[in-house]
């Protein structure tokens, strides 16, 4: 049978802005490889890391760091390393890193929001969206009782989420109306254009009450990012397949990729 998994350009498309979101690196069910054949697509100016994507809390209950998972790092570094600026917004599952917001990590630049500016000028709000969940900020009240009961009511709730998703329960709708009532309303109070988020793992991209709502997804079930083309244009990727203003890619794994002597020269540095 041949090799169906996507591909690795020769020559990578150029992007104005890449946002990724809820990659869940340390978990089972993170698609570290898709993401990283995904990364090495596209030669971007600027990376969103839109939250979730190392899961700190799933990392505390079983440790699972396969060698994809730190590919994804290094490369990410590597980029950084090259000159690609690179933003890290915490979500609920990395709020480890909340300690670090304003700092740089190895040159990624840690930051609880962001303001992006296309190129066509439109403004949005780039956030993980974690604070428009009235489930979350429950739970972060149970930190006052221990760090290991906030720990276990956060996979508590994720593994309900997903026995919910499984079982094909529709009440999720009410609570995303909500959740984008409340993020659209966020870019409204600062006068911007739209929102770009995260968390609830389904992406989307349409008009809310006369701003955009941006959601992109995640890097466990629907493989999508957003990106933003050189003339301001925003489009919703799913990987493997590709906006179609993007060239098909050529043959490589992701494997090939942390043997690249460029990469590994890079992530020393």
């Amino acid at each position: 049978m041949p090799d169906a998994r996507p591909a690795i350009p020769s020559e990578p498309a150029r992007l104005r802005s890449l946002f990724i979101s809820d990659v869940h690196l340390g978990t089972r069910a993170c698609r570290a490889e898709s993401l990283l054949e995904m990364l090495a697509a596209f030669e971007v100016e600027r990376i969103y890391l839109v939250g979730d994507i190392v899961d700190g809390w799933r990392l505390k209950a079983r440790w699972h760091w396969p060698k994809s998972h730190d590919a994804v790092v290094r490369y990410l570094l590597a980029k950084q390393h090259a000159g690609t600026r690179i933003l890290y917004i915490p979500g609920n599952h990395d709020e480890f890193l909340l300690g670090t917001v304003g700092l740089h990590l190895g040159g990624i630049d840690v930051v609880d929001h962001a303001v992006h500016q296309t190129r066509d000028g439109q403004r949005y709000l780039v956030v993980h969206g974690d604070q428009f969940d009235p489930v979350v900020r429950r739970m972060r009240r149970l930190a006052a009782f221990g760090i290991w009961i906030y720990s276990a009511s956060v996979l508590a709730h994720d593994g309900i989420a997903r026995l919910r998703s499984r079982l094909g329960w529709v009440k999720r709708r009410g609570n995303d109306a909500r959740f984008i009532r409340q993020a659209v309303q966020a870019a409204r109070h600062r006068g911007l254009d739209g929102v770009i988020c995260g968390h609830l793992h389904r992406p989307a991209m349409h008009d809310v009450a006369g701003l955009t709502y941006i959601n992109t997804g995640d890097w466990v079930s629907s493989c999508t990012a957003l990106v933003e083309h050189h003339d301001g244009r925003m489009e919703m990727l799913t990987w493997p397949e590709a906006p179609r203003s993007v060239p098909t890619p050529a043959t490589a794994r992701w494997e090939d990729l942390i043997a690249r002597p460029s990469l590994a020269d890079n992530a020393a540095g």
